[in-house]
């Protein structure tokens, strides 16, 4: 149960600075002063608020009489002296606390049982730069910062829609992180809304120290620890955000996270880069075929060609040209995963080195995994290469999450090729693919629409369909405006139901209209 402010101003005044620890933490400002001969108070967090504004409303406060503020003092102070535009309204102390501990200032007038909570907050904040994830070649530089505000405004920059809707909730019962929910009331289907908003309110959890990344483990649903596979996009890129909310997406932004996420989504979205479509549609179609190829080389290439090698005497001698012609004194499936771990060691040392090192640690990697490697005959050269090939295709990957995803996947893949050869990768492959099959993203098969099979959708993942003709809008999303050039219309039912169970992990769901 909440507890209402006192009037006497000593009694809130010794409640908050108790609760907040004012005594203990330099930061806790408690300024006091007289207005219109009655005490007064501003309470805030040293960081968080804006000088100049504060400096602002004491100059404006300091000749104010008794006569200035009747007959309701804080009305009158809202309406005509505080001179800033988000002034709200306080009745109880735990309201208080937690706007002092947001970032607003909240002002206390002796005599009053309410108080005023005035945002003039300024968060610490890096200037907006490109992500480095996500770079391209021509298109905008400006990137997510680590500030909700800041995110939910270079997307209204993007998409001046009054049908955009920003929810705004709060998470952690001690971090209290803000947590938005962005979506287009007209497109986005309102049961899938409705469902994420529900799993956002339900995480019951002390804090979010890990922003977006805890947020997902809480929202994503039943999904086995161990399944490495992304069911939600992140991107750090407003302009991929507006693209996929005009879909009919759902975005969510997490206070302290320069990344938002994206759902639901399918294995397809992962490999799709926001150059595609910044070159004309033939370049895009090349780009994304190269980039696909990439992906396929390095998720199952070294594998089979382990496997192959190890077993071309089934193929009688069509498969003789395969593998070295010296062999090394590391067996070779073993080359393939040292190598994996190798390029897996250099690429974490490279993380926490400063970048004055980094070249440095990055040739010294390179010399002691390939170059030494092969002539001391611990690994042959064939192996380098095709351990070289993967790494690079797994760079290739948009996806940072699906291209972890599909390094361990590869890594397990030869630990059954040394183990059971072609026959344990065949198995290993169709096991791998029953268990995408039966993944879902909020409800949607993973798979989709590849499984279940929807041709023209197919085609426009494989193609990149040049922006007027491609009219409709995703169809697993079951939208609730699916036509992109008819312009403003009639909205379906708003009672439009989730086609889909929302059980993430399995289910027979199919894709909605």
């Amino acid at each position: 149960m909440s507890r209402p402010l006192a009037a006497k101003l000593e009694d809130n005044l010794g409640i908050l600075g108790e609760v907040l620890g004012a005594e203990e933490s330099f930061d806790v400002i408690i300024r006091r002063l007289q207005v219109a001969g009655r005490g007064a108070a501003l309470v805030f967090i040293d960081g968080l608020v804006k000088e100049d504004v504060v400096t602002q409303i004491l100059r404006t406060l300091a000749p104010l009489e008794r006569s200035d503020l009747t007959p309701s003092p804080l009305e009158v102070l809202n309406r005509r002296w505080l001179p800033f535009i988000e002034v709200t309204a306080v009745k109880d102390l735990d309201g208080a606390i937690e706007q002092i501990l947001s970032g607003p200032l909240v002002f206390l007038l002796d005599g009053e049982d309410k108080a005023l909570a005035i945002d003039a907050r300024e968060y610490p904040v890096r200037a907006l730069e490109e992500p480095e994830l996500e770079r391209v070649v021509r298109g905008s530089r400006d990137g997510f910062a680590e500030t909700i505000v800041f995110n939910t405004a270079l997307v209204r920059r993007r998409l001046r829609d009054p049908q955009l809707r920003v929810r705004l909730y709060t998470v952690g019962r001690r971090s209290r992180t803000d947590v938005a929910l962005l979506y287009i009331r007209d497109i986005a289907n309102p049961g899938l809304v409705s469902m994420i908003a529900e799993r956002i309110q339900a995480v019951d959890v002390d804090g979010l120290p890990m922003g977006e990344k805890s947020l997902e483990e809480f929202i994503t649903g039943k999904r086995a620890w161990w399944n490495p596979f992304p069911v939600v996009r992140y991107t750090e890129r407003p302009d991929v955000v507006a693209v996929h909310l005009l879909e009919g997406h759902v975005a969510v932004a997490v206070d302290t996270s320069p990344g938002l996420m994206l759902l639901p989504v399918t294995i397809f979205h992962h490999m799709q880069h926001a150059e595609d479509y910044r070159q004309d549609p033939a370049v895009g179609v090349y780009l994304r075929w190269v980039r696909f190829l990439a992906i396929g080389l390095s998720w199952i290439g070294p594998p089979l060609w382990v496997a192959l090698v190890l077993d071309k005497q089934l193929f009688g001698g069509l498969l003789d040209f395969l593998g070295p012609r010296d062999p090394a004194l590391v067996p070779l499936p073993l080359q393939f995963i040292l190598g994996e771990v190798g390029i897996d060691l250099v690429r974490l040392a490279l993380i926490h080195t400063p970048n004055a090192l980094a070249t440095s640690l990055g040739f010294i990697g390179a010399i002691l995994l390939g170059e030494v490697a092969i002539r001391v005959g611990l690994f042959t050269a064939e192996a380098i290469l095709y351990v070289a090939v993967a790494a690079i295709g797994t760079f290739a990957t948009p996806s940072l999450e699906f291209a972890q995803a599909v390094r361990l996947t590869r890594l397990i893949l030869l630990v059954v090729v040394a183990g059971l050869r072609l026959p344990g990768l065949a198995v290993a492959v169709v096991i791998l693919a029953i268990a995408l099959t039966r993944m879902r993203s909020f409800g949607v098969p993973y798979m989709w629409p590849l499984w279940p099979l929807h041709f023209p959708s197919l085609v426009s993942i494989a193609i990149r369909t040049p922006v007027p003709q491609a009219r409709l809008r995703p169809r697993f999303l079951g939208v609730r405006d699916p036509d992109r050039m008819a312009g403003r219309g009639p909205a379906t039912d708003p009672e439009l139901e989730w086609p889909f169970d929302g059980d993430d992990e399995s289910g027979s769901s199919s894709p909605g209209p």
